[in-house]
């Protein structure tokens, strides 16, 4: 049962306030919501309200979007989120290719740029390349400015601490004066979400210990985010509207992993190493895998793939779905990644006829977006600003706040 987040007057919360403010804005779309029903919705006095909505409007961070008939007296204005007042970067590093893409502050993405990339490469040459990547494309939607250059704290926003973090959200204008919150990047597992830094990543253990969030952002001058790839791409899909509670999205691209999220939540684990469904051992004399161990899922899974058998592929993915499904009693099973949409309804098919055929009735759907990664990344430093904390999801439901836990 839904119910609505209370504010809290205290001038020490204010910008939580102002975060449930900017939620409720964000989910109001176009059309917009009145200060009053803000005040209703939040708990918050129409005074602290109207103090919010004021320095919003002075940030350019909300306008007017018409008035509204109200019950007596003159009609009610309507105020709405300018998604052009700020933007995100999301890095999507994989193991053969980077993408980085700019997302407005409603994560709607503006600008991409993509580059072939070897992670193989070593973290001098790879971070040299994302660095020039986030350079030009901030360079090339501000119309030759760079991204971080005159740096300004607009607002405050709850995040992760430590270097790189979102206690408060720096917005480099460019250019033209385009505000960046800040840059979330998303890679291969496993890794330490808190420290921000890599862990042994399959197949490429020179990465292990590397201080990539710190690094990028002495580079960028931005704050920076570092999430496991699949983590990301589950933050994202968790923030739309309409998204179940409880899902699992497993991504088979270059290797295989599962972002978690139950009761609205991602599930990263004290050490960020939930999820890593690739390794599930699933044949005991199966062939050796990167990791170290042999018959893991994903070396199963990329190995039907590379031989043509993707009805194969599809069939053995389904019995890591099956394996979770059974281990968290998960709403849907949601499928990303370049191998599921080479051929969706073969993997959609593929993984429902495993799990039908074992009496479960979970949904199977495939995330169409190739890019749901970066964007979920763009999400890591976005979600703060409308009072989610990366690890804790509430009130991000398009405006309808999810009850407190």
């Amino acid at each position: 049962m839904r119910k609505d987040l209370g504010g809290v007057n205290v001038p020490a919360l204010r910008s939580h306030n102002t975060a449930l403010v900017l939620d409720l804005l964000r989910g109001a779309g176009e059309g917009g919501i009145s200060r009053l029903e803000l005040a209703e919705r939040t708990g918050l006095t129409p005074q602290a309200v109207s103090k919010i909505t004021a320095r919003l409007r002075a940030d350019g961070l909300a306008a007017e979007a018409g008035h509204r008939a109200s019950t007596g007296g003159k009609p009610r204005t309507v105020l709405r989120l300018v998604p052009s007042a700020a933007h995100a970067v999301g890095v999507h590093l994989d193991r053969d290719e980077l993408t980085v893409l700019l997302t407005d502050l409603a994560g709607a993405p503006v600008a991409l740029r993509r580059r072939p990339l070897d992670l193989g490469a070593g973290a001098g040459p790879v971070l040299d390349a994302v660095t020039e990547e986030v350079r030009g494309l901030l360079g090339e939607y501000d119309g030759g400015g760079g991204g971080g250059a005159g740096a300004r704290t607009v607002l405050g926003a709850g995040g992760p601490d430590g270097p790189g973090g979102l206690g408060t959200a720096v917005l480099g204008a460019g250019g033209s004066g385009t505000a960046v919150l800040g840059v979330g990047v998303a890679m291969p597992g496993p890794l330490d979400h808190r420290a921000g830094v890599p862990g042994r990543v399959t197949g490429f253990p020179e990465w292990a210990g590397h201080p990539v969030r710190d690094e990028l952002a002495r580079r960028l001058g931005l704050p920076v985010v570092l999430d496991k790839d699949t983590n990301a791409a589950a933050l994202g899909l968790a923030l739309r509207p309409g998204a179940p509670g409880s899902f699992a999205y497993v991504h088979l691209g270059t290797g295989l992993g599962a972002g978690l999220v139950l009761g609205g939540a991602p599930l990263r684990g004290d050490r960020t190493g939930a999820g890593e469904l690739g390794h599930q051992t699933v044949q005991l004399d199966g062939p050796p895998c990167g990791c170290g161990g042999r018959g893991c899922l994903e070396a199963l899974c990329l190995a039907a793939v590379a031989r043509g058998e993707r009805a194969g592929a599809a069939r053995i993915l389904g019995v890591g779905a099956a394996n979770l499904v059974r281990l968290l009693d998960i709403d849907q099973v949601l499928l990303g990644g370049r191998a599921v949409l080479a051929t969706p309804e073969v993997f959609a098919d593929g993984v429902r006829d495993v799990l039908t055929g074992l009496g479960l009735t979970t949904p199977v759907g495939v995330v169409a977006e190739r890019d749901a990664v970066a964007e979920g990344a763009a999400w890591l430093t976005l979600a703060p600003v409308f009072g989610a904390e990366t690890g804790r999801l509430h009130g991000l439901y398009g405006g309808e706040p999810t009850e407190r836990r």
